[in-house]
């Protein structure tokens, strides 16, 4: 079964920041074997494994496509770490 949660908000570039930071912590295992991930008001606890892979997209589009906007997409998957 596979199951998706997602969450978008607009918010301040430092707080974006912060977010990232908050979630590189997780998945750097700051606090043990698993990640805890907030996804709006919702907690999810994931268990990543020794190796991630890693994906990042980057998007530009020209005013002539309806306004300068920039958009990065990073992607991050693993095999799940076995749990205690």
């Amino acid at each position: 079964m596979s199951e998706t949660t997602s969450y978008e908000e607009e918010v301040p570039r430092e707080e974006a920041a912060d977010l990232l930071q908050a979630l590189a912590r997780e998945v750097r295992g700051d606090s043990g074997d698993i990640a805890e991930v907030q996804v709006g008001n919702k907690t999810l606890t994931l268990r990543p494994g020794a190796t991630v892979e890693y994906g990042i997209e980057i998007e530009e589009r020209s005013p002539m496509l309806g306004g300068d906007r920039e958009e990065i997409t990073v992607t991050l998957g693993w095999e799940a770490s076995e749990g205690e």
